[in-house]
């Protein structure tokens, strides 16, 4: 029996030849997966080549795409490769929820919920009150009917006080966000992005209940001067009473996830709108869904 073992060694060790055990070790590459990477005040969109895009947003986001290493020699049995326990999952982005209730008066939208696919509400129209870009007839000169109605109010009274109004921006598609975002991306950066310009989807400007308004005082404009204007008081003592809130008020970046926008008005109704100025909340406050970044 000895004999036998002996044998069976030799004849393995000829039928090997001069291979090395090492050369059988498979060398394992270790998947790293990659991190997925919010308003503006910019009224002319420039459209991003898709490939130009792609590219800028990988570099934007701050993803690090590492070199492909050359190939090593096979390793010795006096260099032993240490191989990890078990290699890293790639990692999958969070969908953010899509809000259930994408017609009511007070839905939130925000950073944390979304409006369903495609969303565009059927009813539309357009309020009799000065617009900065004159009678143009575009989605952006729209509001859902019912806050459209509220905002030729609020306008016709301030204008009996003394103060021009001007609507600029109201409802936006999808696809326009889209082109707004990355528009705001290309020229200001990621970061400063997301403090004023929402991802698609999530914009309550999609809603059809949110209008930004601005005055001749700032050259129609959408700037953080509207704020001290007699305009830019006028209605944010006086826009609950027409159903309206500062949706992104001021020291309030930490809860509703966007800087200050002194022109930014959304539509919630009189009842809530009135309950909100009188306590000082933001919506996600009285929505009872803070969640602080």
């Amino acid at each position: 029996m000895l004999k036998k073992g002996i044998i069976c060694v030799v004849g393995l060790g000829l039928l090997t030849g001069c291979n090395s055990f090492d050369g059988l070790i498979e060398k394992k590459e270790t998947l790293v997966g990659n991190p997925h990477s919010g308003k503006s005040t910019v009224p002319v969109v420039t459209v991003v080549e898709d490939e130009v895009w792609e590219d800028f947003f990988e570099k934007e986001s701050g993803v690090v795409v590492a070199p492909e290493e050359p190939d090593d020699e096979a390793p010795t049995e006096e260099e032993p490769v240490s191989q990890p326990d078990e290699p890293a999952e790639a990692s999958e982005p969070e969908a953010i929820p899509v809000v259930a209730n994408p017609g009511a008066m007070n839905v939130m939208v925000n950073k944390f919920w979304s409006l369903p696919e495609g969303y565009r509400p059927a009813d539309l129209i357009k309020p009799n009150v000065l617009f900065s870009f004159g009678d143009e007839n575009s989605d952006r000169a729209k509001l859902r009917a019912e806050a459209a109605e509220s905002l030729e109010v609020m306008f016709n009274v301030a204008k009996g006080e003394g103060i021009e109004l001007y609507a600029r921006s109201g409802f936006r598609s999808y696809e326009t966000q889209e082109a707004i975002f990355k528009n705001e991306v290309a020229t200001f950066g990621y970061e400063q992005a997301v403090l004023y310009v929402a991802l698609p989807g999530t914009s309550e400007h999609q809603t059809g209940l949110a209008m930004d308004i601005t005055a001749k005082s700032v050259g129609l404009e959408l700037v953080e001067s509207f704020e001290g204007t007699a305009e830019g008081k006028w209605l944010a003592e006086n826009a609950h009473h027409y159903g309206f809130i500062l949706r992104y008020p001021k020291g309030k970046t930490n809860i509703t996830g966007y800087a200050f926008e002194p022109w930014h008005f959304r539509y919630v109704g009189v009842e809530i709108a009135g309950e909100i100025y009188a306590k000082g909340l933001t919506l996600e406050e009285y929505m009872g869904d803070v969640r602080e970044f």
